[in-house]
């Protein structure tokens, strides 16, 4: 009898691939409260800025809507390299909270974007009128030339091109893009004194960043002896709370520390927009008193009685404002530089006696005005920095007094354009974190980050950042932190992965040239446009 044939016993059943925890909290959305929160927020944000604006422009009697168009334009697009920097770097201080499961993902972002907003509004806006001291003196002189917006547009759409081209790769970059073609415009070109101050802040800060968090981890490895500091986390459990509240602390640091630097790179070019385009409401600091004017008049007298002293009797001058213009260009001090730089403070003086306060100076002589103001700041900077000529120390207390009240009369940054860039640095951190934070978190070192790496890696971040915010130079988070993670792992001996270094490595070096380049083709783009 033929026996049936035996069947194969049925393939077993493939387990479904377990996601990891991480992957899975990396992929999960903000949740409907969460959008309606930040919907809220936005929204309010927006709207306090739209009647700010308004507010000011209240007083302006324009019979062309083409300066308003351009307004409109240049801020869209102002706000919108903000919003493509919240890509990048904003996300970079929430990466070591991620990754030890300090804080959920959209908590982090959350709470990084609060402390990213209070360091914009609280800045001091040193770095970007330092970014503004770049630019050729004819252009800032003339801002609302045709010039004068090829050269702000051409600045911020070349941000935006390389940021979204280095985010779309996940790679780590300088962030401002420097135009070394504006001189073929028929300007003068870029201070390159001041350019290579900014470049050596840019170019050196990531090798701060990596020495230093070497340096910390190897410190505390032999100060803190706890084991748990320095082990990877296990499974999805957060920190003990030490730790956690150490790994936080460094968070909001870094988060604060950025918005009030890397915050401020598009600040000064939104402040020549609104100068360029409407001059009458932004070109001098309508928030200075009487009092402050009268004030202003008595300091005014005294710095021209200072530089009265050190005035040749053979100095012959022609302009007044060209003479001085010219020593800012050429930094080339002359007996005739001190003569005309004494009449543009006395003029100064005169006409704040004539007109009593700065709100009341005439619609047609404000932008002259601040012009003056402008050029007097400038000289007295490059004197005091080149100490060309020699003037005595007690002298330089009076001019330098002169120069505060002055700077406080022109450099300044109104509240709403700080809310501005604060609302589009997190717009865009909620839209685009999740690439760099992988980069950091994953793919610059071979081993999970430990807790003890990412502390060191974010003080050091933290300190680094605040301290260039204070001497008012631009750095980049995400080289900073990325080269702190980086040192972290060597300090380690746990290894790099040198494919993502080489590329980050390569970013950095090639950010400078590119946006150069890039920038260059779009002034002169932009020239035959407006």
């Amino acid at each position: 009898m033929a026996t049936a044939p035996t069947l194969p016993p049925p393939p077993p059943k493939l387990k479904p691939v377990a996601v990891p925890a991480l992957d899975a909290k990396l992929g999960k959305g903000p949740g409907k409260i969460g959008v309606l929160a930040f919907g809220v927020v936005l929204i309010i944000g927006v709207i306090y800025a739209d009647s700010s604006l308004a507010s000011d422009l209240s007083g302006v009697h324009n019979t062309s809507i083409l300066p308003y168009l351009l307004l409109g334009l240049a801020l869209l697009v102002a706000l919108g390299f903000e919003f493509v920097n919240g890509f990048h770097d904003t996300a970079n201080a929430v990466a070591t909270v991620i990754y030890t499961h300090s804080l959920e993902p959209h908590i982090a972002v959350v709470w990084s974007g609060l402390w990213n907003f209070l360091g914009v509004v609280t800045s001091s806006g040193l770095v970007a009128f330092g970014i503004i001291s770049l630019l050729p003196v004819e252009l800032i002189l003339q801002v609302g030339s045709k010039a004068g917006f090829a050269m702000v547009f051409a600045l911020l759409v070349a941000a935006i091109i390389w940021n979204l081209s280095t985010w779309y790769f996940g790679l780590a970059r300088l962030q401002f893009p420097h135009s070394d073609r504006l001189h073929r415009s028929g300007t003068s070109g870029v201070d390159w004194v001041q350019a290579m101050n900014i470049g050596k802040s840019l170019l050196l800060s990531p090798l701060v960043g990596f020495a230093g968090a070497f340096l910390l981890l190897s410190l505390m490895k032999a100060v803190v002896k706890n084991r748990k500091l320095y082990e990877a986390p296990e499974g999805t459990q957060p920190p003990p709370f030490w730790i956690r509240a150490l790994l936080l602390l460094t968070c909001t640091g870094v988060s604060f520390a950025h918005g009030s630097n890397d915050g401020q790179k598009g600040m000064g070019l939104i402040m020549l927009i609104l100068i360029g385009t409407v001059p009458t409401a932004y070109a001098l600091n309508h928030a200075v008193t009487k009092k402050q004017s009268v004030d202003f008049i008595a300091v005014s007298e005294q710095a021209a009685n200072t530089l009265n002293t050190y005035v040749s009797p053979n100095a012959v001058i022609a302009d007044a404002r060209d003479e001085v213009t010219t020593y800012i260009r050429t930094k080339e001090f002359t007996p005739n530089t001190m003569l005309a730089l004494r009449q543009l403070v006395s003029d100064i003086g005169n006409e704040t006696v004539l007109f009593g306060e700065l709100a009341k100076v005439p619609n047609d002589r404000v932008r002259n005005f601040r012009n003056d103001m402008y050029l007097v700041s400038e000289a007295l900077r490059l004197m005091q920095k080149t100490r060309q000529p020699e003037i005595a120390a007690s002298d330089w207390l009076v001019l330098s007094n002169y120069k505060k009240h002055i700077d406080n009369a022109t450099k300044f940054i109104p509240l709403w354009v700080k809310v501005a860039v604060a609302m589009a640095l997190g717009l865009g951190t909620m839209v685009g974190w999740k690439r760099i934070v992988v980069t950091v978190g994953e793919k610059i070192g071979k081993d999970h980050l430990t807790y003890g790496q990412g502390a060191a890696a974010e003080i050091t971040a933290m300190v680094t950042i605040g301290a260039a915010d204070w001497f008012g130079l631009p750095v980049s988070t995400t080289h900073v932190l990325s080269s702190g993670i980086a040192g972290t792992m060597a300090a380690n001996h746990t290894g790099l992965q040198w494919g993502t270094v080489r590329n980050l490595l390569m970013a950095w070096v090639l950010t400078l040239p590119a946006s150069m380049i890039l920038a260059g083709f779009l002034f002169w783009g932009f020239t035959n446009i407006f």
